[in-house]
């Protein structure tokens, strides 16, 4: 089991990063409430991971912070939740917010995520409302405060945003509309995806 990574950063392209970890490179997958966090490419970041065994793929997740991997991992117990949708969770609303929709039994919110249906959401509220007293409060202070994306092309950053919504579950034509509706001049393809995330969390 892979629980911890520590190395320089190859690549980013949401919701993916590459690390060299002693001329090895591993793909890791990480929600964006971690991307938009993460240093630049080409320094050094620490990852605590969290590795998915399948029988046609193993698949990295990688996390900040250690309450971020315990949330992760208990979405992965709740019934019809799977790490895709674990991670769109995760990159949808901060821990914080979760925590807070699930002590509200704010359906709506959690329906508004994607792949998260009305039924789904009900789930979440039951079988999650004993497991977040658990993370030990850990869904405070985990705003994403800050993107460090490199420059790229002009049109670059919004493919690269489209291509990371649909990577967390939305519908092409969807993460499409979501993307072109932010005022993306000038901006990086993280700090896209942030405003369009947030556009649907605030409904």
């Amino acid at each position: 089991m892979i629980g911890r990574l520590h190395g320089r950063i190859l690549a980013k392209h949401p919701p993916q990063v590459l690390i060299d970890v002693g001329g090895v490179g591993y793909e890791v997958e990480a929600p964006m409430s971690t991307f938009y966090d993460l240093p630049a490419v080409g320094e050094a970041v620490t990852l605590i991971t969290h590795l998915a065994v399948r029988e046609d793929a193993h698949v990295l997740y990688g996390f900040l912070h250690a309450r971020d991997r315990a949330l992760f991992r208990d979405l992965l117990k709740v019934t019809g939740v799977g790490a895709k949708m674990a991670l769109a969770i995760l990159s949808g609303m901060d821990a914080q917010r979760f925590a807070v929709c699930v002590e509200q039994e704010d359906i709506t919110a959690l329906s508004r995520l994607p792949g998260i249906g009305r039924k789904t959401a009900q789930r979440l509220v039951m079988e999650m409302k004993d497991r977040i007293a658990g993370l030990g409060g850990g869904a405070a202070g985990v705003l994403p405060t800050r993107d460090t994306g490199t420059p790229a092309a002009a049109d670059e950053p919004l493919a690269d945003a489209v291509s990371a919504l649909v990577a967390l579950g939305y519908k092409p034509a969807d993460a499409n509309r979501m993307a072109r509706a932010v005022d993306a001049d000038g901006k990086t393809s993280e700090e896209i995806i942030r405003a369009a995330l947030r556009a649907v969390s605030a409904g």
